[in-house]
């Protein structure tokens, strides 16, 4: 497998490393409040690491990113069934999904900008309709890093793609994201079941453990959430298609700040719950539980099968296309 590895970088001495294999983001060295660079995402110091079990560490994850109830869904009065890969259900696409799949480089224009591009095919882990996507890298000078998301089909099909980087804005050293300071523009988020599957009720954030509107530190109520956060918040946008803010994340000893905006309607804030020590990473490092945080811009979970839940399926002649941002930066207090 011919795994090839890109470098995007700025004036400022920011660098972003990302693979073909699985449109991986393997590194972002990010400034801190002295101005020293670090890498601040989880994964291995080799490409060809990623082709071993990992959970997902930097990867565009699809054609639908989180889960789908028992791999199962109905479009236009026909059934389908998906690859089961998650107990009973099926996540980020199945067994081999769009992180697991080399990516074509389309080009690398300049320093600072790669796109890259898979055709899935009819009937890949299930799914019907060829579906074709092409997704955009770009870092600015301001420090920000644009994801931007194409794809169109030539059948009715489920889309929802995001990115499932692992951030640890305390660099290489730190051992976990608990101290990190958080606020999620969300005033509600959907509540999940033992098998992290929608109930299919949207619940406000008030006077819960999910209530990050204002900044506050992730292990604050972390213990009143069974396993701990792994659920989608829904946005707060002004406009249903617009780029809005999203989060805010600061980090106190290093002073890293990191800015997730977004189109989407919704957020996954997962905090590493599943990182259990089986996976060696970066300089010989073991990822234990919380050593990494995500945030997911998406969909909903399982959106096929709630009617109710904001639309994720692209039909021939639209244009599937979203945008997230991660801006980076420093702040020397919250």
């Amino acid at each position: 497998m011919n795994i090839q590895q890109f470098t995007l970088s700025n004036q400022n001495g920011m660098e972003v490393r990302i693979l073909n294999y699985g449109g991986i983001i393997a590194s972002i060295m990010a400034p801190d409040k002295q101005g020293r660079l670090e890498d601040i995402v989880l994964g291995f110091d080799k490409p060809e690491a990623y082709q071993k079990k990992n959970p997902y560490f930097g990867a565009i994850v699809g054609r639908y990113g989180n889960r789908i109830a028992q791999g199962k869904f109905t479009l236009n009065g026909k059934d389908y069934k998906l690859a089961v890969n998650n107990g009973p259900n099926h996540l980020h696409g199945g067994k081999k999904g769009f992180d697991k799949v080399l990516w074509e480089p389309a080009f690398q224009v300049s320093e600072n900008r790669l796109t890259l591009s898979y055709t899935s095919h009819d009937g890949e882990e299930g799914y019907p309709g060829n579906l074709d996507v092409t997704v955009h890298y770009i870092l600015t000078e301001d420090n920000e890093l644009y994801i931007e998301y194409m794809a169109v089909t030539d059948l009715p099909t489920p889309v929802n793609l995001t990115n499932h980087s692992y951030f640890n804005l305390g660099g290489k050293e730190a051992d976990t994201i608990l101290d990190h300071q958080i606020k999620i523009h969300s005033n509600y988020y959907v509540p999940v079941n033992e098998n992290l599957i929608p109930t299919g009720e949207i619940k406000p954030v008030q006077d819960s453990p999910f209530d990050f509107r204002q900044l506050k530190s992730i292990k604050e109520h972390i213990e009143e959430v069974s396993g701990g956060y792994d659920h989608t918040f829904v946005l707060t946008k002004a406009q249903p298609k617009s780029l809005t803010l999203a989060a805010r994340v600061y980090e106190p000893h290093s002073g890293r700040t990191l800015k997730v905006l977004t189109t989407q309607p919704g957020m996954q804030f997962y905090t590493g719950n599943f990182l259990d020590g089986s996976v060696t990473g970066k300089g010989g490092k073991v990822y234990h539980k919380h050593t990494g945080f995500c945030l997911e811009t998406q969909h909903y979970p399982d959106s096929p099968n709630h009617p109710k839940f904001p639309n994720t399926i692209l039909n021939p002649g639209e244009i599937y296309r979203h945008t997230t941002v991660y801006q980076f930066g420093v702040d020397n207090a919250s």
